[in-house]
């Protein structure tokens, strides 16, 4: 591998990863405070690259040129997207099953999950969408003799870092955010001290829906979305999430660093094993630590 494959490689993992840690982000901070494995997640992130295309295509028909203003589009989108399907999934169904055994709360979110595609393909057809003209207006930077999109190498990394520093702040620095802290600890006596266990539920679970929603958004203009899109990114986003260990946030980004570098380097340098990486990355750490990379051993409760 020579050095232009190599930095090219690298650029493809960075900008991969920070997809992938959004949409992995959403799905550890839900089940983090929640105890819920969304399969629905993947869901989320197809209805929002859906509805970031149909948004900006939208305005670009109207003849809006700024580019700032189609931008602002894909976050409208992941916004209206996480906060619309939050609720109902989390206030129209899972609430009902909160105090269930987490398979049957799992088994929702399949069920869910297949509801989710059929109202998809009624939505959006069978047709790919995409929304590539951002990625053009925002044009290329160069690294050594390699050409790289500015969208790809520069917005996608910051929104992730972004999104995860903000998270981190919410949690340690706001009032709201050491109420879920408290929950996640220990809901019944959080709940005891006052804690609106309910409230607090529903905003997180709608802000791990925006994240996912915001994945999807931030995806369509980089490549095109088509049915069963959800359903390989629930899987690949779930490997990330068991490597790192089930709702830890800055493992999760180490770890979707890890698997996107990985995969990405793997085009290249193998393709036949491109798919498997992240699969074999997470075989290979449960091996050693069955709780995954970055979780903290408990002691046990006599």
């Amino acid at each position: 591998m020579n050095l232009d494959t190599l930095i090219l490689g690298v650029a493809d993992g960075i900008s991969y990863a920070g997809l992938l840690f959004l949409v992995s982000l959403g799905l550890t901070l839900i089940f983090g405070v929640l105890g819920v494995l969304n399969i629905a997640h993947g869901s989320l992130y197809a209805f929002g690259g859906y509805a970031a295309s149909s948004i900006t295509s939208f305005a670009i028909q109207h003849g809006t040129e700024s580019t700032p203003l189609l931008f602002l589009s894909l976050i409208l989108a992941a916004l209206i997207v996480g906060v619309l399907v939050g609720l109902i999934l989390e206030m129209g169904l899972l609430r009902y099953f909160h105090k269930k055994d987490p398979v049957i709360k799992l088994l929702i979110t399949f069920a869910a999950f297949l509801i989710f595609e059929d109202i998809q393909k009624l939505i959006w057809g069978t047709s790919p969408y995409s929304a590539g003209e951002i990625v053009t207006r925002l044009g290329t930077v160069e690294i050594f003799d390699v050409v790289y999109t500015v969208y790809q190498i520069i917005v996608i990394p910051s929104i992730a870092l972004i999104a995860y520093f903000s998270l981190n702040y919410f949690l340690k620095r706001t009032s709201l955010g050491r109420q879920t802290v408290a929950i996640t600890h220990n809901s019944e006596v959080a709940s005891a001290l006052g804690v609106n266990v309910n409230k607090i539920g529903t905003i997180v679970f709608i802000i791990g829906a925006i994240f996912g929603a915001l994945g999807g958004a931030l995806a369509v203009p980089v490549s095109s979305l088509s049915p069963g899109i959800g359903a390989e990114t629930i899987v690949v986003s779930f490997t990330v999430v068991a490597t790192a260990g089930l709702g830890q946030i800055t493992g999760t980004l180490i770890t979707a660093l890890l698997i996107g570098l990985a995969r990405s380097i793997a085009v290249y340098v193998a393709p036949e094993f491109e798919v498997a990486i992240p699969y074999i990355i997470m075989l290979a750490v449960l091996l050693v630590r069955p709780n995954g990379l970055f979780t903290v051993a408990q002691s046990r409760r006599i």
